[in-house]
């Protein structure tokens, strides 16, 4: 049985960066990913790319940034004052905090850059602009009704 839109499935996968590391598996969390097909729970690529497999199938692909975390926006990377973090907290260049929006939803962000007055805040998904590389076997489908 071939893997369709609305299907249940569990994968194992590794996900490599161009240069080759590692920036997740399924071996880190310690069971297969487990998702519907074509529900949005996953990267667009990756639902796209398990279509038509079947039980058992092994497959390497790449997806580029489109398909994945999406472009590296500029309009995300923004210059905030010092003074708005905690004056005790350590930041450095590479730090990633939770970052508060007006509608109170929290997102990921990274320092990518300090100096006296100014910190220059990244808001864009920390895998965006990056091509990534999956290799997969699928382990189990479970059919939609």
């Amino acid at each position: 049985m071939a893997v369709k839109n609305g299907d249940k499935i569990k994968v194992e996968y590794i996900g490599k960066l161009d240069d080759g590391s590692i920036f997740d598996s399924s071996e880190n969390h310690g069971q297969p990913l487990e998702f519907e097909v074509g529900s949005g729970h996953v990267i667009k690529g990756f639902d796209s790319a398990v279509l038509g497999m079947n039980e058992g199938d092994e497959k390497e692909f790449k997806i580029p940034p489109a398909d994945a975390y999406g472009n590296h926006d500029p309009t995300l990377v923004q210059k905030v004052p010092r003074e708005v973090f905690p004056k005790d907290a350590e930041i450095t260049a590479g730090l990633v905090f939770e970052a508060g929006l007006p509608t109170g939803e929290k997102v990921p962000a990274m320092i990518a850059d300090v100096d006296d007055n100014t910190v220059t805040v990244d808001l864009n998904h920390p895998l965006a602009g990056k091509a990534l590389n999956f290799k997969i076997k699928l382990k189990e489908i479970s059919a939609s009704q």
